[in-house]
């Protein structure tokens, strides 16, 4: 027979990052009362109240003024009309992004490389120049016309060329930050052409099997606390890990190279003030019972997530770059060289290197020194439209969706805002394919709007076009971030949130129902105060 709760029992929440015993121990004892998490709480009841108050309005409203006229634009019988806070941003990207590549028209510009010996050099307006702020030029490294170009080349012939400058430098680059949720979903979704909720639960099957940390995390550091005792982690995967021979190399050589791992929290992959709720998807060094039995795609990703954890703890790439500027009659021509000298954390990424050459061809040079041109010769480009979408880099877009708005101002204000969170974006994205708004390529994950999701589009671009806009979602976002650290109370949330419904109704009855003539259909006053009376079923209040 089960004891009764004691219902005098103080109740405490515990907080862990991973199924591990040992974090499940360190959880209950450092368990805090309920009181301590009112804020997440409130924050994520805001999100639900937004959400669904934004939702169910709007898509009636959209829906009983538009629907009709939608339908027979898409040839349905009937057609609904689904807003959502967030969904109806992210097909604004996407429909966006879609218009500007099919409304792009290729434009030909004309660049003049120069060749010498064992290399070759790009030509690039410098204020000395014949041609400086010339209506000639493309941009600064071209010509609009073949002929002008020609002309250039022309009045060099035979000219002297002399190296005017001559930067040699050293560079270091440090390994990239730790996965979070949304840069582990982009990179699967590049090397394994899953959709980001496939990688979701990819990884939340090895959070269960005790493999890796919690999954639906923004972070892409770790916590000092955890810093500390990351030798275990180390010392889990070099027992459990042993059958792989590349895990088990790069293991063995740092403990070969004696690559200091007790300093992790000195570096730029430990900070405590970028850590919200959980920090970075690493491995446990634990659960290895389980990992035979995995699928292969699992294996492949969990092998991922351990070669960027191994990644921090070696030394950084070091590469030698040389920079030179050659003269020929007041025309600069420039070349660059950058050759890794120290594979460094590049030996763990196989990441490969712009530039990288075999040959140093431009380590000899010497600033003064004068050049035999063999050849200059026009090179026709073209600019290029913007790449469509996969889902995992529309993941990334969501999550830096602050990054796209224009004003600098408003921009700074909601910094690291995105739309959506690590644990709703990927399922965002599978509704929208799912309500049929968009299609996703099964084996290039390329996504792109349909028929329907490009008239929701116009529907709402001409009736209340801010929901489109990442602007008024990331703040939204922000507002919530802002609650959640307790920098406003919930309360003076919810009252912007109901200004904004309020106004929106307000502002869609002047401009769409009493101004246009061309509606699909009669709206009466009726009709709409039975619309309205549901503005805020949340609260029971009509406003």
């Amino acid at each position: 027979m089960m004891a009764k709760p004691n219902p005098k029992a103080k109740m405490k929440r515990v907080w862990i990052d991973s199924q591990t015993e040992e974090e499940i121990r360190r959880g209950i004892n450092e368990a805090k009362d309920l009181s301590e998490y009112d804020s997440l709480s409130n924050s994520a009841f805001l999100r639900a109240k937004e959400d669904y108050l934004i939702g169910i309005n709007f898509s009636r409203l959209l829906s009983i003024i538009f629907g009709r006229k939608l339908a027979q634009s898409i040839n349905e019988e009937k057609a609904s009309i689904s807003i959502g806070r967030v969904m109806t941003c992210v097909l604004g990207m996407i429909v966006s992004r879609e218009r500007e590549i099919r409304n792009f028209v290729k434009t030909k510009y004309y660049k003049l490389n120069s060749s010498f010996e064992n290399f070759t050099a790009e030509w690039k307006v410098n204020p000395k120049s014949s041609v400086f702020e010339s209506p000639k030029l493309y941009n600064e490294t071209g010509f609009k016309k073949e002929e002008d170009a020609k002309a250039l080349i022309d009045k060099l012939q035979g000219k002297k060329a002399v190296i005017t400058e001559l930067k040699k430098s050293k560079q270091k680059e440090n390994a990239p930050l730790l996965f979070n949720l949304a840069e582990i979903q982009n990179e699967c979704t590049k090397r394994f052409k899953i959709k980001p909720d496939e990688t979701l639960e990819v990884i939340q099957n090895l959070y269960e099997k005790k493999l890796v940390t919690y999954p639906r995390t923004d972070a892409r550091v770790l916590s000092t606390a955890v810093a500390k005792e990351i030798s275990k982690n180390l010392n889990g995967l070099a027992k459990g890990l042993k059958q792989d021979e590349e895990i088990n190399g790069y293991i063995t050589k740092m403990v070969n190279e004696k690559y200091p791992t007790n300093n992790l929290a000195k570096t730029k992959y430990v900070n405590d003030s970028k850590i919200t709720d959980h920090y970075a998807i690493i491995p446990t060094g634990q659960g290895f019972e389980n990992y035979a039995k995995l699928p292969d795609l699992h294996k492949e990703v969990y092998r991922v997530i351990v070669k960027r954890f191994l990644a921090i703890f070696y030394p950084p790439a070091e590469f030698n770059k040389i920079n030179v500027t050659i003269n020929i009659e007041n025309e600069t021509f420039y070349a660059t060289e950058k050759v890794c000298i120290k594979t460094g954390y590049l030996e763990v990424l196989k990441q490969k290197e712009n530039n990288q050459e075999a040959n140093e061809n431009l380590k000899d040079l010497k600033k003064g020194q004068e050049l035999e041109v063999k050849e200059i010769t026009i090179k026709e480009a073209e600019t290029t439209p913007p790449t469509r979408y996969n889902s995992g880099s529309l993941i990334l877009a969501m999550e830096n969706a602050g990054k796209l708005i224009e004003d600098e101002a408003l921009r700074e204000q909601i910094k690291g805002a995105g739309i959506g969170t690590s644990a709703t974006r990927g399922e965002i994205i599978k509704k929208l394919e799912k309500i049929k708004h968009i299609e996703i390529n099964p084996k290039t994950q390329i996504v792109t709007p349909t028929v329907k999701g490009e008239a929701i589009y116009d529907v709402v671009e001409k009736s209340m076009p801010d929901m489109l806009n990442p602007k008024l979602t990331a703040s939204w976002e922000k507002g919530l971030d802002m609650v959640a650290k307790k920098e406003i109370k919930p309360e003076e949330f919810m009252q912007k949130l109901e200004k904004y419904i309020k106004s929106k109704f307000e502002k869609f009855i002047k401009n769409i129902l009493y101004e246009s003539s061309d509606l699909g259909m009669i709206v009466t006053k009726y009709m709409f105060r039975i619309i309205l009376i549901s503005i805020v079923p949340w609260t029971g209040r009509v406003v």
